[in-house]
């Protein structure tokens, strides 16, 4: 099945992609392990310029990683405050800005049947997003996640 078919859950809607998350990290992190080995063991402007390589590395790699999901967020924050003042009674309608931007990534899971009961209860308990997620009892699946 693909990931398209397979219903999303709150138990698998994390998406992992393997050749960036194990394979790339995995062999960023082993190259910053034996630089820094390599530095220690027999230093060398050459070894000290390779385990900065090495630093600068993971460091783009953790950012690349960082600056799309803040990104994501950001679209979500958007999306989520634009269905909220569709789907959303009058009196919460006028408390959308005060969800915070990790509720709204929680609430962008919830079905619209859902969306409105579930909004109430993450203003009135301050539910954070993981507590939101696992309240939703129809899930709408996002398939297009960074």
């Amino acid at each position: 099945m693909t990931e398209t078919t397979v219903p999303q859950t709150f138990a698998n809607h994390q998406r992992f992609v393997p050749l960036y998350h194990f394979v790339a990290s995995t062999l960023l992190f082993a190259n910053l392990v034996y630089a820094t080995w390599a530095t220690v063991s027999r230093f060398s402007v050459e070894r000290v310029i390779a385990l900065l390589t090495a630093v600068a590395l993971v460091l783009v790699f953790w950012y690349a990683r960082a600056f799309a999901l803040g990104v994501q967020d950001r679209v979500i924050r958007l999306e989520e405050r634009l269905r909220l003042a569709r789907l959303l009674p009058e009196d919460l309608r006028l408390r959308i800005d005060e969800y915070a931007t990790d509720q709204l990534i929680g609430l962008r899971f919830a079905s619209d049947a859902e969306l409105p009961e579930l909004a109430r209860r993450a203003l009135q308990e301050r539910l954070d997003r993981e507590t939101i997620k696992r309240a939703i009892r129809d899930w709408k699946a996002d398939h297009q996640r960074i």
